[in-house]
């Protein structure tokens, strides 16, 4: 019997929706025949006692989740998410550059500094790529700081608002969709696939609208449903990242499928599972049985 450790905060505990998820985690190793602790950040050095561990808070380099990942990997203790991959998909440069660098179809993209922040500069990109376009402060996570600009002057607006936090800023081509796909992968194979519904007030998955937080529906879609270009896009995208847990968000096109982003430490419990039933008992198997692969590589 191994024993898994959960790196939570008291927020994760306060959502009813993150608590189920938990509990179902929890089920799911002790059906298995391990043990499961609760870690909270003030008990961080417990996770030494653990042969596993999964992290489920916000994994941002600057919190302590991160200093929990790389304590983990020191210790040469399979962790979802490695801090290598917490790394790279916390910043959106850092991302976007891997999945370029292994031939990733992503939408038209430009990184930024404040040199490049002209209105003739601006003029060219909307005449190049049309209108609107995606504005995302590097470390922006939960849809924060991703902006359209439908004109240059809003452009402007918000190119120089977002370089207050950041020494880039990364620009897209807009693509229009009723839904993104969900493509989790872990050990870069697919653990679930689901669509995200946009809600019609706004075009990201999660957004603030008139005073309130809007999100997005969840529909689990089975195996046999992922159009094949989805699921290979999905797959290459997160082999791109590294070998932990991810999820991938893709638009499907006429002239194929485009990844938006890779995601660490990806949301389960929205109805993720819906048709994969099996992805906590995957995800322990990865940690405490197969010894999750990258951990190694994580402490390079």
């Amino acid at each position: 019997m191994s024993n898994l450790g959960v790196f939570v905060n008291r927020q994760t505990l306060s959502n009813a929706e993150q608590l189920s998820a938990l509990l179902k985690c929890r089920d799911a190793a002790e059906d298995m025949g391990h043990s499961v602790d609760f870690i909270f950040p003030e008990e961080i050095k417990r996770l030494l006692k653990t042969d596993g561990l999964f992290i489920r808070t916000n994994t941002d380099p600057m919190n302590v989740a991160f200093v929990a990942s790389k304590m983990a990997s020191l210790h040469n203790i399979p962790v979802v998410d490695d801090p290598a991959s917490i790394q790279i998909c916390a910043d959106k440069v850092n991302m976007y550059y891997h999945l370029i660098k292994n031939n990733v179809k992503i939408p038209k993209t430009a990184f930024l500094k404040k040199k490049d922040l002209t209105l003739d500069h601006a003029k060219v990109m909307f005449d190049n790529w049309g209108t609107p376009l995606i504005l995302k402060e590097p470390s922006t996570c939960f849809s924060a700081r991703v902006e359209k600009a439908r004109d240059p002057t809003d452009f402007m607006k918000t190119a120089n608002r977002f370089m207050k936090l950041s020494d880039w800023i990364v620009v897209q081509q807009f693509i229009s969709s009723q839904y993104d796909w969900r493509i989790g992968v872990l050990g870069g194979e697919l653990l679930y696939a689901c669509k995200y519904i946009i809600p019609p007030e706004t075009f990201k998955i999660q957004a603030e609208v008139n005073g309130h937080l809007v999100y997005c529906k969840t529909e689990s879609v089975p195996v046999a449903k992922i159009p094949p270009s989805v699921l290979e896009a999905g797959l290459k995208a997160a082999r791109a990242i590294g070998n932990g847990l991810y999820g991938v968000d893709i638009k499907e096109c006429e002239d194929g499928a485009y990844v938006i982003e890779v995601n660490d430490n990806p949301s389960l419990e929205s109805g993720e599972d819906g048709c994969y039933p099996k992805i906590y008992n995957r995800i322990v198997e990865f940690l405490l049985e197969k010894g999750a692969p990258g951990i190694k590589d994580a402490n390079n």
